[in-house]
């Protein structure tokens, strides 16, 4: 990919701070890790469920905001202007949605992973791991993709090395401490990276407006009449040209962009698919001390998503109004000189600015913010989609696995993603919208609705079961895998070139299709639910809105599997207890040297005779400020219920003036 808009060209003390930046995150990284238990799944995926609310909300802001939020949602407001912000401001509704409605009923379900939920409230093995494959085809085709080739646009805009190998680099050290430290070094790492974020973020909006004079009327004038050269000497009269709806969230329902159809439904289907049931998100909250700490994450992060409007989105369109030949080219010949992408180079526009207005040192300070919030991004990823591999597919395999096998497949499935995400980049390249964030939210709307479906039915509706919901995703998805298809098969033209798209893929936009995939399969679902027998109302204790604060024991969904389940879990721990044996007796230094890269202990472990992947627990650990393992609980302190309600409608309040004043 070429890239003839910058010479690569850093000052001396740019790079030593990315390098110190670099440097104090790994060895941060690593310190956590090694101060964490690791050697059970649930100390490894969900760090002992001992985090508190503020470092749970810091963890979910950078989870959402990576390299591949700077540059999609800038790049999309310098080409569209303020519709972008319609994702930002849904996710604030989402965030209410997974606080208020999801987290009580995740907890009080004692779940570790997402797909691991619909496992208690349907049974069987089918849906658990139907669920994994998609979360995890969606977290490396979308997130981990994007996230990797955004970077890559941030380091040609700057550094100027070679696609590949920057990449590669910058994945081996994420993956590192990734790999050695579980979540908690995960979450501890966000912490310290989303105050890095928020200060160069801040430094470069202030500069941002200072060009414009800290006047949106200059804005506005700059940006109607950023035309790229080429449109106007070809005499185009739609290519590159502004358009009034930039200026509201809200655009005509025809308009081809972001219709408001698809804004109010269509987004909210996305924003509540990977708010409420994505792993990578939810694996947070499940980490957090208890269900209030969870909340004030979620109503954290909420206040969070604000920002984007005045760091990213205004900036975005500033961009276009400096570099309109640039940013907002259409002619493939020029775009292709610029950024290397024939179809447009929208998504350079935030880089281009860090480069080009921030000052020596500041500038490096920015940079080394972007790549933070990438590797803070791609951690996530990592540890929650390991995280779902092992515990709803490897665990499936071999029942029988110890605690300590578990985590080890965890840390080399890992490795593969990062492989297979570095070959999907082409693939990413050669989506032709010319927009990352169009990308990721179309590629998200074939493939998910169907899945936030099948959570919505399962929460809200007792009579649903598991032969409706499993048929009913099956249906939904292979709608929206033949979407998909299409849309690669076909291609998205650029401005200027004739559509010859069948008319279902042309007319039928993205946010549609979403909305259309969420309620044909939340139809089916309920529908294929009559075919088969209601499972009884005592095997749903504490698993739908309706009784998740019910004392009731719960019976499981089949005898035959528990007492199966109940038969591994003996093994099991067997196992464990004799690896823990053999492991002492390893002294050579090969095996020092793995337990010590591995910060593996080989004292022996506490087994816990209750069991951690079942059964109900009716209180909460009151050993947690000890530093000891929790369990989930739906109990909430009233006093701090009742804060968490009055915040999260002061949140809601918010959202709706917001949408009420830009719209």
């Amino acid at each position: 990919m070429g890239n003839t808009a910058t010479n690569g060209n850093l000052e001396t003390w740019d790079v030593v701070i990315i390098v110190l930046n670099f440097v104090g995150v790994f060895a941060f990284g690593l310190w956590a890790s090694c101060g964490s238990e690791k050697e059970s799944t649930n100390g490894y995926f969900l760090a002992g469920r001992q985090m508190p609310w503020y470092l749970v909300g810091l963890s979910l802001w950078m989870t959402n905001i990576g390299s591949r939020s700077f540059i999609g949602i800038a790049g999309s407001a310098s080409a569209s202007g303020y519709g972008v912000a319609i994702f930002e401001f849904q996710a604030l509704n989402c965030l209410l949605l997974l606080a208020f409605i999801f987290i009580p009923i995740y907890f009080a379900s004692e779940i570790s992973t997402v797909p691991e939920y619909l496992k208690h409230r349907f049974g069987g093995d089918r849906l658990q791991i139907f669920i994994a494959i998609i979360n995890l085809v969606t977290a490396v085709v979308v997130m981990l993709a994007s996230e990797m080739y955004a970077s890559s646009l941030v380091i040609q805009q700057s550094l100027g090395w070679d696609l590949y190998t920057s990449i590669i680099v910058l994945l081996l050290m994420t993956a590192v401490y990734t790999v050695a430290g579980g979540l908690k070094a995960v979450i501890y790492t966000d912490a310290i990276q989303a105050v890095i974020m928020m200060i160069g973020a801040f430094a470069l909006m202030g500069i941002a407006f200072s060009q414009i004079g800290w006047s949106m009327d200059t804005l506005r004038l700059n940006y109607m009449s950023a035309i790229p050269n080429t449109t106007q000497l070809s005499g185009n009269t739609s290519c590159g040209i502004p358009q009034e709806s930039t200026w509201h969230i809200f655009h005509p329902a025809d308009d081809e962009s972001l219709p408001w159809t698809g804004s109010v439904f269509g987004a909210l289907v996305l924003g509540c698919y990977f708010w409420c049931t994505n792993q990578v998100i939810v694996q947070r909250t499940l980490a957090a001390k208890n269900v209030t700490h969870s909340k004030g994450a979620c109503i954290m992060t909420g206040y969070f998503k604000i920002l984007p409007m005045f760091l990213m989105i205004i900036p975005g369109m500033i961009s276009r109004s400096l570099w309109p030949d640039l940013v907002a080219c259409v002619d493939p010949d020029t775009c292709e000189r610029v950024c290397g992408n024939p179809a447009g180079c929208s998504d350079i526009a935030y880089p281009r600015m860090v480069v080009q207005l921030m000052p020596t040192g500041l500038r490096g300070l920015m940079l080394a913010t972007m790549l933070a919030a990438m590797i803070s991004s791609l951690t996530s990823i990592f540890n929650a989609s390991s995280s779902m591999f092992v515990l709803d597919i490897w665990y499936k395999i071999r029942p029988r696995s110890t605690e300590l096998e578990l985590v080890i497949v965890g840390k080399f499935s890992t490795v593969v993603m990062v492989v297979v995400g570095v070959l999907w980049i082409p693939i990413l390249q050669a989506y032709g919208s010319g927009e990352l964030f169009t990308y990721i939210q179309a590629i998200n709307s074939y493939l998910t609705p169907g899945v936030f479906s099948v959570f919505t039915a399962a929460i809200l509706f007792q009579r649903v079961n598991e032969t409706g919901a499993f048929w009913g995703l099956v249906c939904g998805f292979v709608i929206g895998l033949i979407r998909a298809v299409l849309d690669f098969v076909f291609g998205v033209p650029s401005c200027g070139q004739e559509d010859n798209r069948p008319a279902m893929i042309k007319d039928f936009h993205y946010l549609h299709f979403a909305a259309f995939v969420y309620g044909l399969t939340l139809i089916l679902v309920i529908g294929f639910s009559f075919l088969a027998d209601p499972v009884p109302p005592y095997k749903l204790v504490r698993l739908t809105w309706w009784n998740h604060l019910s004392g009731l024991p719960r019976v499981p969904i089949s005898s035959s599997e528990e007492e199966k389940r109940l038969k591994n879990e003996e093994i099991r721990k067997e196992k464990q207890k004799q690896a823990a044996i053999n492991a002492q007796t390893r002294t050579g230094l090969k095996w020092k040297l793995w337990y010590i890269i591995c910060c593996i202990s080989t004292s022996p472990p506490e087994i816990d005779d209750g069991d951690e992947r079942g059964g109900d627990q009716d209180s909460v650990d009151k050993g947690n400020e000890a530093g000891v393992e929790q369990k989930a609980s739906a109990y909430e302190n009233p006093k701090w219920a009742r804060f968490a309600l009055a915040n999260g409608i002061l949140l809601g309040g918010a959202c709706a003036f917001i949408l009420a004043y830009y719209g």
